[in-house]
């Protein structure tokens, strides 16, 4: 291909908003260019962008050019807005359905020996990284999560083979491997907690409500406690006091 045309695939590249697949790039031009092509052309203008701050490359939904890692700390300084972090437990649900896809929420709390809070699941959700694809046929038919195509863009790999290989199987070990690509993982986090938008606002999970239903279920007993000690202490003083004049004036007839 010469060179007028790969600079029409490379113009078009950095111009889209979307990815672009070969199917894509080929409606560029009146004349037939075969896909080969195309191919050839993307990694020739792969190799002219190796000492540039951006990188061109091929994920799930095709093809696009976008910063590489090496320039986040210096792009990060335009935006005041700070970027979403997971917790522990955001990541260890996502890694876990990464690599265990398709799974059901039961068989992710057996993994991970926990509770998963509808939170977590829902954040995910949102996020576009997960998604219910069918249902388990046993009792209930509970929902079975798989990984998205936005999951595998925003981590810039092609296929779900492209994912890190794991060295050790555990829950933790597959989510700090993922924290290292493009998502921001926090691993001293305790609370599931996630940053959710620019304003940083923190969404309080189960663990904060549970911890907030115990301190109002002590609270609600002792009151309910006082208010008992209180009613026998109206009772016993009730009961002294009741004694009519006629017993006092006929304590003969007490019997």
């Amino acid at each position: 291909m010469d060179d007028h045309n790969k600079r029409v695939i490379e113009t078009a590249l950095l111009c889209a908003q979307e990815p672009l697949t070969v199917a894509d790039i080929s409606r560029l031009f009146v004349e037939d260019i075969t896909t080969a092509d195309i191919d050839e052309a993307l990694v020739e203008l792969q190799r002219s962008w190796d000492d540039k701050g951006m990188e061109l490359v091929h994920i799930a939904t095709g093809w696009r050019f976008q910063s590489r890692l090496s320039m986040r700390e210096y792009l990060d300084r335009l935006t005041p807005e700070k970027p979403p972090k997971y917790s522990r437990a955001v990541m260890e649900t996502l890694a876990i359905i990464a690599y265990r896809q398709p799974v059901t929420r039961g068989e992710i709390e057996e993994i991970r020996g926990v509770a998963v809070s509808s939170n977590v699941m829902k954040q995910l959700e949102d996020r576009g990284w997960v998604e219910v694809i069918g249902h388990k046929e046993t009792v209930g038919r509970p929902g079975l999560y798989a990984t998205t195509k936005q999951f595998l863009d925003d981590l810039s790999l092609t296929n779900l083979q492209s994912l890190p290989i794991l060295e050790d199987a555990a829950p933790m070990a597959a989510a700090e491997q993922l924290g290292q690509a493009v998502m921001e993982f926090d691993p001293s986090a305790t609370v599931e907690t996630v940053i959710i938008d620019a304003e940083a606002q923190e969404v309080v999970i189960e663990d904060e409500v549970e911890a907030l239903e115990v301190t109002l279920d002590e609270t609600t007993e002792e009151i309910a406690a006082e208010i008992v000690e209180d009613t026998v202490e109206d009772t016993a003083k009730e009961a002294s006091e009741e004694v009519t004049p006629e017993s006092e004036d006929n304590p003969d007839q007490i019997k």
